[in-house]
């Protein structure tokens, strides 16, 4: 499972329960896949993957934010990572400072809690035994 370490002076020190999926806003006008697909370009560098998107629901963040979420298999050469930026008091910082792949048991560990519910969705459609769903806040 790829997941992405968020950018920026707030996350520089944080690592476990930090991460989340590549994920943005949905811009007026914009279905939730589109903007998904338009957010993983933005954010990686890298054409969103063709494929079966295989949708794996939402979950509400602490903050109240819905964060929609789909698979897709592909390849992504991690060297040719190239994220997008975002300024902050007059400094740019990329908008996610990694991306790494990791199985579920380290995706779980690394997760915002509030999307391991998307690594529990996974296992379920690929048949493996992962954890039982369940709400995380």
């Amino acid at each position: 499972m790829l997941i992405a370490h968020p950018g920026g002076p707030w996350f520089a020190n944080k690592d476990a329960g930090s991460w989340s999926l590549v994920k943005g806003i949905v811009k007026e006008a914009e279905d939730d896949e589109g903007a998904a697909a338009r957010e993983f370009e933005e954010e990686t560098g890298w054409p969103a993957p063709d494929g079966d998107w295989v949708p794996l629901g939402e979950a509400v963040m602490r903050s109240r934010k819905t964060v929609v979420a789909w698979a897709v298999e592909t390849d992504l050469d991690l060297e040719t990572f190239a994220p997008g930026t975002f300024v902050l008091y007059g400094r740019e910082y990329p908008e996610i400072d990694r991306v790494v792949w990791m199985t579920p048991t380290e995706a779980r560990r690394k997760l915002n809690p509030a999307q391991n519910v998307f690594v529990d969705r996974l296992e379920q459609h690929l048949g493996l035994n992962g954890h039982k769903e369940e709400s995380h806040d």
